[in-house]
């Protein structure tokens, strides 16, 4: 199994009053991060409202290790360590242009049915899909 790996850029307003990228940053990477997950595995955001479910987070989390400052290179990747029936749990690692960790997260999603508000279960070649970024620990 495989990491997808990204590089967002870091742009003048991430810069906070301390000088480096803000912490909130971090969590807009990760949503980049998982709108190109889903389009690798041929299940773009857009495609799967039009069949009338989504995926939604429930919970996130980061520990910052470094700071990145303006000018830094980001190289970030996102992979999953669990798939369930409707549920996800999605990991990420950023790194500097050093290759030194920056910070680590992650991310518990679930799979909405957008008429009822309820989890929605994946069918198996859905799950399939996911299965070249599943790194089950």
């Amino acid at each position: 199994m495989t990491k997808l790996t990204y590089s967002p850029p870091i742009y003048p307003f991430h810069i906070d009053a301390m000088g480096h990228v803000n912490n909130i940053i971090y969590i807009q990477w990760m949503e980049i991060g998982r709108v190109l997950l889903l389009e690798a595995i041929a299940m773009p955001i857009a495609e799967t409202v039009k069949a009338g479910f989504g995926p939604a987070l429930i919970e996130t989390h980061i520990s910052y290790k470094l700071p990145l400052y303006l000018g830094d290179k980001v190289s970030a990747s996102i992979w999953l360590s669990q798939l369930r029936g409707a549920s996800a749990i999605l990991e990420f690692e950023f790194f500097n242009q050093a290759g030194e960790y920056v910070a680590l997260g992650s991310q518990r999603g679930v799979f909405i049915d957008l008429e009822s508000k309820r989890p929605k279960r994946l069918n198996k070649a859905q799950k399939e899909r996911f299965s070249k970024y599943l790194i089950a620990d």
